[in-house]
Formats: structure tokens, sequence, C-alpha cells
């Protein structure tokens, strides 16, 4: 299946916030590792800080907003590798070179 339209929201291999505008909308994001669960997860919050969802598992094979159709976000958010590999989350290590975050609006 491919995926028109899709935004790639730049990542680091550490944990981070920053903001990001999805279709017209600002939104705050925040990685974190969860080394016990061994993935990512992410954070996000409207644009005044107020919480949205906490420790959403970054991972891979799902639209991470799929079950949370209710905020109205208004598309998919998804794990994709940018380039072959063997793993099939992204490591601590490779978040942002290995994997990308990807925003794809609803058709």
């Amino acid at each position: 299946m491919a995926i028109a339209n899709v935004f790639e929201i730049p990542l680091q291999p550490r944990p981070q916030r920053f903001s990001v505008t999805l279709l017209g909308v600002s939104y705050g994001m925040q990685t974190r590792w969860n080394d016990l669960a061994g993935v990512w997860v992410l954070d996000l919050s409207d644009v005044n800080g107020n919480v949205l969802v906490n420790g959403l598992a970054m991972i891979t094979g799902a639209d991470l907003l799929g079950q949370l159709g209710y905020l109205g976000i208004g598309g998919q958010l998804l794990v994709i590798p940018t380039q072959p590999t063997t793993e099939q989350v992204p490591g601590f290590a490779d978040l942002g070179l290995t994997w990308a975050l990807v925003f794809s609006p609803n058709s």
C-alpha cells in the first residue's frame, strides 16, 4: 500500500520535546525511551500543553493514531524504516536514523 502526502517528523535518537503542525493544528510531542519495555514512546499534547495521550508505544506496522480517532487529528502516524533493516522496531540508537515517524493525512 502506497502512502501519499507523507510528512516526516524529524527525530533524533535521543529523548526530545518539540512542536509540530499537522493539518494546520499545532501539537506538542515528546519522545522518550521506555527501558523496561525496550521501546520508544510518544506523548502528544495540544498547543496549550494539555495532554492528549501519554506513553504511546512507537511500534511499526500500525497507525499510532488508529485508536485515537476521537482526537480528530485527521491522519495516520506511522513508524517506518528509512533503509533496509532486520530490526522490527526502532532501538534506542536508531530512531530518526533507520526509522522515521511520518504523518499522512486522511484522503
